[in-house]
């Protein structure tokens, strides 16, 4: 089990992926995900999942199947992926037990939140395909798309 910042940076890992080497016709391959994160497909599954429950992504059945964005990613908020991510894995953080987690760390925790989210709603999901870009990664060739701009 994840725990959650890692949820958290492997939900902007597969959002930034496929908004950045998606197009219109491809969808990105929870294969490919695994490759160019190096993250293992059995951890990635659960998270696309809700992703694509919470509508932020959607699921294209088929040989040439996968993920695209299922809204533009200038319409994407950061803490819109992050609250997926937290809600998908809050069951896991409620088994922790003890009275100094939960009068110390876990209040400690839920303001570090607060302030992350503050901080993750500045930026689109697009705010992030545009740094890629400007460090040198190179995108697939795309047709005329609105899921990406």
């Amino acid at each position: 089990m994840h725990s959650i910042r890692e949820r958290t940076a492997i939900a902007l890992v597969i959002m930034l992926d496929v908004a950045f080497y998606g197009t219109a016709e491809r969808p990105v391959s929870t294969i490919e995900i695994a490759e160019r994160s190096s993250l293992a497909r059995r951890g990635l599954e659960p998270i696309l999942q809700g992703l694509a429950r919470a509508g932020l992504l959607k699921g294209v059945r088929g040989p040439h199947g996968g993920y695209r964005l299922a809204l533009p990613a200038r319409e994407i908020l950061l803490s819109d992926i992050c609250r997926i991510a937290l809600h998908d894995g809050a069951h896991a953080a409620d088994r922790r037990q003890g009275a100094l987690f939960n009068t110390v760390i876990r209040p400690f925790l839920d303001q570090m939140d607060g302030l992350l989210a503050h901080e993750y709603s500045k930026l689109t999901l697009q705010d992030f395909v545009r740094q890629a870009e400007m460090r040198g990664l190179t995108r697939p060739a795309a047709g005329p798309s609105a899921f990406h701009i």
